[in-house]
């Protein structure tokens, strides 16, 4: 019987099984049926001479939200080459929504955010309202939650209780670090750790904490590095872009997000809606403009207007993290041989900024990283993060979630995901979307009419290694605050 699809004569790279060789990737029923030499025959066959083969690439943080992103992001995520996406805030019932009305063949997951005036009360929610809303989470499809302290921060006992909570219900949890007495530098990402207390934690972006507000930022990016060294409970990321994420919009005369206005402060702007007026048509505030289907960085009088015509709700990015952090996080390795930041990821989505292989590749074309690293960083690391074994590598049988890159010009070319083509000679031509999510949101999801892979509790596993004390039934245990 002929294979449905056959991509011949590409330079397969898959760290996972040990494979760096030019060779045919045969697909059938989404899934890898053989790897070899003169395959065939095929329903489907594609020359990929001169072409890159990779594991599909799985960008750990996105987004994808009427609120942060929007619906350009699963485009944009599609023509970076991205199969796999984590969305790192939500809100999820909206995430779920674009992707069902915006999907471009992604498999994608989320967790939802915990926000004050929101989703929580307070800036000091306790447990309660805290199991309340992870209850409402998983129900909307969401594998976990996540505390944005950089920009609508907790108290830090409530960090702490969301991360605990996690913890003991086998639920992911992420922290943009800082609460309400600690800013988002080092010093926030000094205090995450102790909050966890040991229990599992996402910690992204962590280029974003070493900007040398506290220190030389080489200091700065080598005590992160001895941080996480230490900290094996905490599984981290880091992206290449210059530039931040964060909300232009403002309520009562000044920005709602702290992130948004330490960073008008920075640009020597006041922290107040005249001053993201002015920062904007100086050029130091960029409105992520929607232009041709994808969101773009602009400055000036064109994004003026498309802030005032939003009603200033529109993402915005200040140019604030320095080429010495985001580098040197990005290749430094601990002692063990582990990379230190363990993923690559791009804080992007909707977010102007899908650049793993734009500026990841060229981390490879100045011998920082192999090509295998690459793939270790975008793919193999966070497969195994989020205990996908089926994905990450392209050994037999498993999920055909593949990227094709034109390694000497950076850039993505096709990719599969499930076998089923998502872009092809650089057009989007995937449609739908596949959600990895709890069990009680199969219902619904379905009858959105997007496909569902189950996450079991304590599957997503945001660390290297169990590392919170089990009680006697090997249930992990809550330790209420």
């Amino acid at each position: 019987m002929p294979y449905d699809v056959l991509l011949r004569n590409g330079h397969l790279t898959d760290p996972v099984n040990n494979r760096d060789e030019v060779c045919d990737v045969a697909i059938e029923n989404g899934r890898v049926a053989a790897v070899g030499q003169d395959l065939g025959p095929a329903r489907e066959e594609m020359d990929v001479a001169g072409l890159h083969v990779l594991p599909g690439l799985i960008d750990t943080h996105v987004h994808l939200s009427s609120w942060l992103g929007g619906a350009a992001g699963h485009r944009m995520l599609a023509l970076a080459g991205v199969t796999t996406a984590f969305d790192m805030a939500g809100p999820v019932d909206s995430v779920m929504e674009l992707a069902a009305t915006h999907g471009t063949g992604l498999t994608i997951a989320c967790i939802d955010y915990v926000r004050p005036g929101h989703t929580v009360g307070t800036t000091n929610p306790h447990m309660d309202e805290l199991r309340d809303h992870l209850v409402r989470a998983r129900r909307s499809g969401a594998v976990g939650l996540k505390v944005l302290g950089g920009h609508f921060p907790l108290t830090a006992e409530a960090t702490a209780r969301t991360i605990a909570l996690c913890a003991a219900e086998g639920a992911h949890v992420a922290l943009h670090a800082g609460t309400l007495d600690t800013p988002q530098d080092m010093r926030g990402m000094r205090e995450a750790i102790e909050l966890a207390e040991g229990h599992p934690l996402h910690l992204p972006h962590v280029n974003a904490y070493v900007r040398g507000t506290q220190d030389h930022i080489l200091m700065e990016t080598l005590e992160a590095v001895r941080l996480l060294e230490a900290a094996p409970n905490v599984w981290s990321e880091s992206y290449l872009a210059p530039f931040n994420g964060n909300s232009a919009k403002c309520a009562n005369g000044v920005p709602e997000s702290v992130a948004t206005q330490r960073n008008l402060l920075k640009g020597g702007f006041e922290p107040t809606l005249s001053g993201m007026e002015a920062s904007i048509l100086a050029g130091w505030a960029h409105v992520h403009m929607a232009v041709d289907g994808q969101n773009v960085l602009a400055t000036g009088e064109a994004a003026r207007l498309a802030w005032k015509e939003a009603e200033t709700d529109i993402g915005c990015s200040f140019h604030v993290n320095p080429p010495e952090a985001r580098i040197n996080l990005a290749v430094t390795k601990r002692a063990n041989g582990r990379f230190a930041v363990d993923a690559l990821a791009t804080d992007g989505g909707g977010i102007p900024r899908n650049d793993l292989c734009d500026r990841g590749l060229a981390l490879v074309a100045l011998n920082a990283l192999t090509l295998s690293e690459f793939v270790v960083k975008t793919s193999a690391e966070p497969a195994r993060m989020m205990a996908l074994p089926s994905k990450g590598h392209l050994g037999i049988g498993a999920d055909a979630d593949i990227t094709i890159i034109d390694l000497c010009r950076r850039r993505a070319v096709s990719s599969f995901g499930g076998g089923r083509p998502i872009l092809r000679d650089g057009r989007v031509i995937g449609r739908g979307a596949t959600v990895l999510s709890s069990r009680e949101a199969h219902p619904r999801l379905n009858a959105m009419g997007l496909d569902v892979v189950f996450v079991e509790p304590f599957q997503f596993r945001p660390c290297h290694g169990p590392t919170w004390q089990n009680d006697t039934k090997g249930e992990a245990t809550l330790q209420t605050r």
